[in-house]
């Protein structure tokens, strides 16, 4: 019998024990520890009720284009309880000036399809507007080194673009910095678009002629899915397939080390020998805890750079938010020089999030530029979101509730040279037997890609273990 731990029981530590668990039913000969230090599940997967509103402490959908946590809804009967996001009401603003400036029409992320609504946008200088047309005449450029997203985007757009739309939309999706975040690692199909075409805007414009043929053939999907009752129903419906007995809350482990045969674990009740370990940490945690065994390893993972979030979640009446305008909400440049990052328009962008005559809005503050709001308490915090959703929204009246939550060095954030210590990472990782590691660390920061490390680091982990015994076969 082969026993596995896992450090960690966010969505990735949880998708690793699911996948153990299944295996097991199969009949493997394994057994599995879930190991978590705080007193519930999820991590940063977390959903209430609130004055008969849904609010989501964290991630509050997935990308729909990436297929692993739909895939898993399917696989725990809980497809059903899919919700799309509401398309046909999209529309996302940038503050300009303490002014809601619409992203003009076919802006594909920060690349322009359609050239009037772009050339009539209000959004970008004359200047700005004539260094996007001639970005069509770039050449195809290999990309023989790593280089920050600032530095690709305003080759081929100008220091406007980065300013209004790859930061912001960067901070809203990473909590990170585009001046520091690598083109390699956060836009690969960037990259591969600028080697072959040389211009993103050919690129894209080729890839919505294809999208546009591929969508006669089946209706276009929603760009984000969630579920009903909220992301903390998947939790729930991994949660109820493991064995209780096996998943340890409250419980930290404080030191790892490599014996002959086995991994030794030691928590505050003791150590417990392993045959196999997954890390479903921060990369910053498992580096610590991997240190003693390999040095550079744990080095390698200690250096992978994390930001910081807080969400506020305020519910209102529809009356209190009469005047918002249309649309899931609104990006703030830092040039605008505001604590806020973003806001979200809840009750636009999902159904099923506040019932009728209700609506919510959602803030985010923190990022890697700003690590010091974490150390607000909750009166300092929500004062800066009121007055400035007062100054962007008009918006002065009491909210019916606040929620705020914090979350402490939770995004990794893939600083250029990331993708070369990945490879270095995962190269130590296969050195060690029986070891693997799943998170948001690695090559995606999303559910889905949480969801998919997790699986893999079971199966890698899980493969050694030996096959199941069989009683004697007797001659007919």
């Amino acid at each position: 019998m082969m026993r596995i731990a896992i450090v960690g029981a966010g969505i990735s530590g949880l998708s690793a024990a699911l996948a153990l668990e299944k295996a097991r039913a199969q009949g493997a000969a394994l057994d599995y520890v879930l190991f978590e230090s705080a007193p519930r599940v999820g991590g940063s997967m977390f959903s209430e009720r609130v004055d008969g509103c849904l609010v989501e402490g964290g991630p509050d959908s997935f990308l729909t284009e990436k297929p692993w946590a739909a895939m898993l809804c399917q696989e725990l009967g809980i497809a059903d309880r899919l919700i799309g996001s509401n398309d046909h009401l999209r529309k996302t603003y940038i503050v300009v000036h303490n002014r809601l400036i619409a992203m003009p029409d076919g802006l594909q992320f920060m690349v322009p399809t359609k050239i009037l609504p772009t050339a009539m946008s209000p959004l970008f200088s004359w200047g700005t507007k004539l260094r996007m047309a001639g970005e069509l005449l770039h050449p195809p450029r290999p990309m023989t080194s790593d280089e920050t997203v600032a530095e690709m985007v305003e080759r081929h757009f100008g220091a406007e673009v980065v300013d209004r739309l790859a930061d912001p939309l960067l901070s809203g999706v990473y909590g990170g910095d585009a001046a520091s975040l690598s083109a390699r690692a956060v836009l690969p199909r960037f990259v591969e678009m600028e080697e072959k075409y040389g211009s993103l805007s050919r690129a894209m414009l080729a890839a919505r002629k294809r999208m546009k043929a591929a969508s006669r053939q089946a209706p276009p999907r929603p760009l984000f899915t969630s579920l009903e009752d909220g992301m903390q129903q998947l939790v729930a419906a991994i949660t109820a397939r493991l064995t209780t007995a096996n998943i340890r809350t409250s419980t930290s482990v404080r030191a790892v080390a490599r014996r002959e045969d086995h991994w030794e674990l030691r928590t505050e009740q003791g150590s417990e020998s392993f045959e196999g370990l997954i890390f479903a940490t921060p990369a910053w945690a498992a580096g610590q805890l991997i240190s003693p065994v390999d040095k550079s390893l744990g080095a390698d993972l200690a250096a992978i750079p994390y930001s910081s979030s807080i969400t506020v979640t305020m519910g209102y009446s529809q009356q209190q938010l009469r005047a918002l305008p249309p649309g899931f909400g609104f990006l703030v440049p830092r040039s605008e020089r505001r604590r806020m990052l973003a806001c979200t328009f809840v009750h636009n962008k999902f159904p099923h999030r506040a019932p009728e005559g209700k609506g919510l809005l959602r803030c985010f503050l923190g990022g890697s530029t700003d690590e010091a709001a974490l150390e607000l308490n909750d009166g300092e915090v929500e004062k800066i979101v009121r007055q400035e959703l007062k100054s962007i929204l008009r918006l002065d009246t009491e909210p019916r509730f606040t929620r705020i939550y914090r979350w402490r060095r939770a995004m990794a954030q893939y600083s250029v040279g990331h993708l070369d210590r990945v490879t270095r990472i995962e190269a130590a990782a296969q050195r060690l037997p029986g070891f693997a590691i799943a998170g948001n660390c690695f090559r995606g920061i999303g559910v889905p890609d949480c969801i998919r490390t997790g699986q893999e680091a079971a199966a890698l982990v899980a493969k050694l273990a030996p096959e199941p015994r069989r009683g004697p076969r007797h001659a007919p």
